[in-house]
């Protein structure tokens, strides 16, 4: 199966403090990796997509964790769009390093709200238009 086309991969540092006892990165450390992904991939690509009235939450997080992470690595974070709904985004992630050895993948769906209620709203414009675009 052919592995879908990134829509932003962002090679991350790995520091001597995200390790644990088995010297390899603690698995907390790969949603703090996701995360800075997320909003990078965001702030650069979706221009608007925070507002006054609108803001993403993240409703849910799947992780697979394929092999520890050890350090020494020069790893990235690629996301990818694998649903486009009318309030939501689901995006597919990947943990892997330059020779295609994957460490973790998964996927996080963002839902869109109405900062007054609470209640979905629809997605930014600009969020639907780079997730449909490829980023």
């Amino acid at each position: 199966m052919n592995a879908p086309t990134a829509l932003f991969r962002m090679p991350i540092d790995l520091r001597w403090r995200d390790l644990d006892a088995f010297n390899h990165v603690n698995n907390a450390n790969f949603m703090t990796y996701l995360e800075e992904a997320r909003i990078r991939w965001l702030d650069r690509a979706c221009r608007p997509w925070i507002s006054d009235a609108s803001i993403p939450l993240l409703a849910a997080v799947q992780m697979n964790y394929r092999l520890p992470i050890p350090y020494p690595a020069e790893v990235s974070v690629e996301l990818f769009a694998e649903k486009i709904g009318h309030s939501s985004l689901t995006l597919g992630h990947r943990i892997l390093d330059g020779d295609g050895r994957l460490y973790a993948d998964g996927h996080c769906v963002l839902v869109w709200i109405e900062r007054d209620t609470g209640h979905p709203t629809a997605l930014p414009e600009a969020v639907r238009s780079a997730a449909s675009a490829g980023g």
